[in-house]
Protein backbone atom coordinates (compact mmCIF):
# COMPACT_ATOMS: atom_id res chain seq x y z
CA UNK A 1 0.00 0.00 0.00
CA UNK A 2 2.85 2.35 0.81
CA UNK A 3 4.67 1.53 -2.23
CA UNK A 4 1.73 2.47 -4.53
CA UNK A 5 1.19 5.68 -2.89
CA UNK A 6 5.02 6.54 -3.24
CA UNK A 7 4.38 5.63 -7.30
CA UNK A 8 1.26 7.38 -8.07
CA UNK A 9 3.14 10.88 -5.73
CA UNK A 10 6.40 10.18 -8.31
CA UNK A 11 3.76 9.89 -11.30
CA UNK A 12 1.91 13.21 -10.39
CA UNK A 13 5.71 15.15 -9.90
CA UNK A 14 6.53 13.93 -13.31
CA UNK A 15 3.61 14.94 -15.59
CA UNK A 16 4.37 18.74 -15.49
CA UNK A 17 7.81 17.58 -17.36
CA UNK A 18 6.11 15.32 -19.76
CA UNK A 19 5.38 18.65 -21.91
CA UNK A 20 8.72 20.16 -20.89
CA UNK A 21 9.90 19.93 -24.59
CA UNK A 22 6.66 22.10 -26.05
CA UNK A 23 7.83 25.70 -27.39
CA UNK A 24 6.60 28.35 -24.58
CA UNK A 25 4.12 29.96 -26.43
CA UNK A 26 3.27 33.70 -25.54
CA UNK A 27 0.08 34.35 -26.00
CA UNK A 28 0.07 37.95 -24.59
CA UNK A 29 2.16 38.62 -28.03
CA UNK A 30 0.91 37.20 -30.89
CA UNK A 31 3.29 39.35 -33.19
CA UNK A 32 6.18 38.40 -31.74
CA UNK A 33 5.36 34.61 -32.26
CA UNK A 34 4.62 35.49 -36.04
CA UNK A 35 7.97 36.87 -36.40
CA UNK A 36 9.30 34.15 -34.44
CA UNK A 37 7.63 31.45 -37.03
CA UNK A 38 8.88 33.25 -39.65
CA UNK A 39 12.35 33.34 -38.60
CA UNK A 40 12.68 29.42 -37.89
CA UNK A 41 11.26 29.02 -41.54
CA UNK A 42 14.88 30.03 -42.25
CA UNK A 43 16.63 27.77 -39.35
CA UNK A 44 17.21 24.16 -40.16
CA UNK A 45 16.74 21.76 -37.17
CA UNK A 46 20.22 20.01 -36.79
CA UNK A 47 18.70 16.73 -35.51
CA UNK A 48 16.17 16.29 -38.32
CA UNK A 49 18.52 18.32 -41.18
CA UNK A 50 15.59 18.00 -43.08
CA UNK A 51 13.15 20.09 -41.76
CA UNK A 52 12.85 24.02 -40.11
CA UNK A 53 12.95 24.48 -36.77
CA UNK A 54 9.60 25.65 -37.17
CA UNK A 55 8.14 22.33 -38.28
CA UNK A 56 10.36 20.64 -36.08
CA UNK A 57 9.14 19.00 -32.50
CA UNK A 58 12.93 18.12 -31.61
CA UNK A 59 14.42 19.21 -28.43
CA UNK A 60 17.31 21.38 -29.55
CA UNK A 61 14.96 23.11 -32.38
CA UNK A 62 12.59 23.77 -29.93
CA UNK A 63 15.68 25.47 -27.61
CA UNK A 64 16.21 27.27 -31.01
CA UNK A 65 12.80 28.74 -31.39
CA UNK A 66 13.22 29.95 -27.87
CA UNK A 67 16.27 31.14 -28.25
CA UNK A 68 15.19 33.45 -31.22
CA UNK A 69 12.09 34.91 -29.26
CA UNK A 70 14.49 35.47 -26.41
CA UNK A 71 16.82 37.74 -29.09
CA UNK A 72 13.65 39.15 -30.56
CA UNK A 73 12.52 40.43 -26.76
CA UNK A 74 15.88 41.71 -26.41
CA UNK A 75 14.82 43.43 -29.81
CA UNK A 76 17.56 42.04 -31.71
CA UNK A 77 17.02 42.05 -35.27
CA UNK A 78 16.31 39.63 -37.53
CA UNK A 79 19.51 39.52 -39.58
CA UNK A 80 21.60 39.77 -36.06
CA UNK A 81 19.82 36.32 -35.12
CA UNK A 82 20.63 34.82 -38.13
CA UNK A 83 24.48 36.03 -38.22
CA UNK A 84 24.43 34.54 -34.44
CA UNK A 85 22.65 31.08 -35.63
CA UNK A 86 25.56 31.00 -38.26
CA UNK A 87 28.26 32.20 -36.09
CA UNK A 88 27.16 29.58 -33.07
CA UNK A 89 26.40 26.45 -35.32
CA UNK A 90 27.70 27.14 -38.62
CA UNK A 91 26.12 28.19 -42.63
CA UNK A 92 24.53 24.57 -42.33
CA UNK A 93 21.95 26.08 -39.57
CA UNK A 94 20.46 27.86 -42.71
CA UNK A 95 17.75 26.20 -44.42
CA UNK A 96 18.64 27.67 -47.68
CA UNK A 97 22.59 28.59 -47.78
CA UNK A 98 23.79 31.82 -48.72
CA UNK A 99 24.69 31.89 -52.88
CA UNK A 100 28.47 31.97 -52.80
CA UNK A 101 31.25 30.41 -54.60
CA UNK A 102 31.17 27.80 -51.61
CA UNK A 103 27.80 27.06 -52.86
CA UNK A 104 27.52 27.38 -56.28
CA UNK A 105 27.57 23.61 -57.25
CA UNK A 106 24.93 23.09 -54.40
CA UNK A 107 22.42 25.73 -56.06
CA UNK A 108 23.46 25.67 -59.50
CA UNK A 109 24.29 21.43 -59.79
CA UNK A 110 20.89 20.15 -60.44
CA UNK A 111 20.73 23.03 -63.41
CA UNK A 112 24.15 21.90 -64.89
CA UNK A 113 23.19 18.13 -64.92
CA UNK A 114 19.60 19.19 -66.52
CA UNK A 115 21.67 20.79 -69.49
CA UNK A 116 24.13 17.62 -69.49
CA UNK A 117 21.42 15.68 -69.47
CA UNK A 118 19.60 17.19 -72.54
CA UNK A 119 22.71 17.52 -74.29
CA UNK A 120 23.22 13.85 -74.27
CA UNK A 121 20.27 13.44 -75.39
CA UNK A 122 20.18 15.91 -78.39
CA UNK A 123 23.68 14.05 -79.45
CA UNK A 124 22.07 10.64 -79.08
CA UNK A 125 19.10 11.56 -81.38
CA UNK A 126 21.29 13.38 -84.01
CA UNK A 127 23.45 10.04 -84.11
CA UNK A 128 20.43 7.81 -84.17
CA UNK A 129 18.97 10.14 -87.31
CA UNK A 130 22.38 9.89 -89.02
CA UNK A 131 22.39 6.04 -88.64
CA UNK A 132 18.51 5.67 -89.69
CA UNK A 133 19.49 8.08 -93.07
CA UNK A 134 22.65 5.77 -93.78
CA UNK A 135 20.53 2.37 -93.17
CA UNK A 136 20.84 0.91 -96.71
CA UNK A 137 17.46 0.80 -98.49
CA UNK A 138 14.99 -1.99 -99.39
CA UNK A 139 14.50 -3.47 -102.15
CA UNK A 140 11.26 -3.70 -103.94
CA UNK A 141 11.45 -7.84 -103.56
CA UNK A 142 12.08 -7.38 -100.01
CA UNK A 143 9.44 -4.76 -99.20
CA UNK A 144 6.60 -7.13 -100.72
CA UNK A 145 8.15 -10.23 -98.41
CA UNK A 146 8.45 -8.32 -95.23
CA UNK A 147 4.57 -6.87 -96.39
CA UNK A 148 4.15 -10.78 -96.20
CA UNK A 149 5.21 -11.21 -93.11
CA UNK A 150 4.01 -8.88 -90.92
CA UNK A 151 0.08 -9.77 -92.67
CA UNK A 152 1.57 -13.36 -91.92
CA UNK A 153 1.02 -14.41 -94.93
CA UNK A 154 4.08 -16.53 -95.71
CA UNK A 155 4.72 -15.52 -99.56
CA UNK A 156 7.08 -17.46 -101.93
CA UNK A 157 10.61 -17.24 -100.56
CA UNK A 158 13.43 -16.72 -103.35
CA UNK A 159 16.60 -18.26 -102.98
Amino acid sequence: MHSKFIFVLVLLLLAPLTNADQTVISKADPVLEERVMALSEHLRCLVCQNQTIADSNAELAVDLKNQVRDKLRQGESEQEILDYMVKRYGEFVLFKPLVKSTTWLLWFGPLLLLVLGLGVLIINLRQRRKLMQQAPALSAEEHVRAASILSGKRGEEHS
